[in-house]
C-alpha cells in the first residue's frame, strides 16, 4: 500500500511528468505498456494483436485538458482513429476519457464533443468505451454514458469495484441495458467513498462480476487478478454462460501469460492499447496497480 500511494502521488507531479515525457531513457521503459507515440504505431499493435485472436480497444493518452481547443483536438484525433480502424477492418473499439473531451470545462460541451464521435463511430460500425476517472466524475460520466446509449447503443461504460456506490450503479446500468466494463479502480480515493483494502475490493469485484454475468449486457471483466479470472471461469461454467456473452479485458503488456491462457481456453480477450506522448499519468497508475510491474522494469534496466 505504501508503494502504491507513493506511485499515485508521483503520477500527479507535473514537473516530473514534463521531464519523463521528454526523456529518451524513460521512453525505453514504457514500450512494454505503451504501443508508441503515433496513431500508426498504435494501429500496428492492434493489427498484430488481431492476428493473434485478440480484440483491442485503442486509447489516445491524455486527460484533464484545460481548453476547448485541446478538447476539440482530442476529439479530432479519435475521429481519425475510428475511420482508420474501419479502413483497416480491425476488430477494435476506442476508449476515451471525458476529461480529455472537456468535462472539466463544461458537461454540455463535453457531451456535444463525445456525441460527434459516437455518432461517427456508430455510422462506421464502431464502438466507444467511455472510461471512468476519479469519483468526482462518476455522476457526470454516467449521465453521458446513459445518454449516448439511449441514442446510439454503441457505447460501454466503466464501473470501479472499489467504490461503495458501484452496486447501485451496476443495477441501474443493467436495467438500462448499458454494457459495462468492470475494473477494480486505479485512482487514489478517500475512505469515505471507496474500499481501501485488497480483500474488500476483491470481494466487491467478485459480487459485481457475478451480477453482470447474470444480468448484464455483454459485460467486460477487466482484471489481471488470476484468482478473479478463475472465479469468473468457474461461474460461467456453472451457469452455462456462453463465451460470446462476455469478454475479459486486460492492459497491453501486463500478465501476458494469463492473456494466453484466456485465449487458448476459448474465451474472448480485449486488450487496452494506449499510444501517444502524454503517457506519464497512465504509466504511473499501471505501476501502482501491481508491484510486479515495478520489478519487471528494474530487471530490464540491466538487460540489453
Amino acid at each position: 500500500m505504501v508503494l502504491r500511494s507513493l506511485l499515485l502521488f508521483l503520477s500527479r507531479r507535473q514537473h516530473l511528468r514534463r521531464w519523463m515525457e521528454t526523456s529518451p531513457t524513460a521512453a525505453l521503459l514504457t514500450k512494454r505498456f505503451v504501443a508508441g507515440q503515433t496513431l500508426d504505431e498504435g494501429l500496428g499493435v492492434c493489427r498484430r494483436l488481431n492476428s493473434e485472436g485478440i480484440l483491442v480497444t485503442l486509447d489516445h493518452l491524455g486527460e484533464n485538458v484545460t481548453s476547448e481547443e485541446a478538447a476539440l483536438a482530442a476529439a479530432a484525433t479519435y475521429l481519425e482513429s475510428v475511420h482508420r480502424i474501419a479502413e483497416h477492418k480491425l476488430d477494435a473499439s476506442i476508449s476515451i476519457k471525458l476529461t480529455q473531451f472537456g468535462l472539466d470545462l463544461s458537461e454540455d460541451f463535453c457531451r456535444e464533443n463525445v456525441e460527434r464521435l459516437v455518432s461517427a463511430a456508430t455510422g462506421l460500425g464502431g464502438f466507444v468505451e467511455i472510461d471512468m476517472e476519479s469519483h468526482e466524475y462518476t455522476d457526470r460520466t454516467l449521465r453521458i454514458v446513459t445518454a449516448m446509449h439511449e441514442r446510439y447503443r454503441r457505447v460501454r461504460g466503466v464501473i470501479q469495484a472499489y467504490l461503495y456506490r458501484s452496486v447501485s450503479d451496476v443495477q441501474m446500468l443493467n436495467e438500462k441495458g448499458v454494457p459495462v466494463r468492470l475494473c477494480k479502480g486505479a485512482y487514489k480515493e478517500p475512505p469515505s467513498v471507496a474500499y481501501a483494502g485488497k480483500r474488500e475490493v476483491d470481494m466487491s469485484y467478485g459480487h459485481l462480476m457475478k451480477e453482470l454475468l447474470d444480468h448484464g449486457s455483454y459485460p467486460a471483466l477487466a482484471t489481471h487478478d488470476e484468482t478473479l479470472v478463475n472465479e469468473a471461469l468457474r461461474f460461467v461454467r456453472e451457469r452455462d454462460i456462453a463465451p460470446d456473452r462476455f469478454e475479459f479485458q486486460m492492459l497491453y503488456g501486463i500478465r501476458r501469460d494469463l492473456q494466453r491462457h484466456i485465449v487458448t481456453s476459448g474465451y474472448r480477450l480485449r486488450l487496452y492499447v494506449p499510444y501517444g506522448d502524454a503517457w506519464y499519468p497512465y504509466f504511473m497508475r499501471r505501476l501502482a496497480e501491481r508491484p510486479a510491474n515495478v520489478l519487471f522494469l528494474v530487471r530490464n534496466l540491466f538487460r540489453r
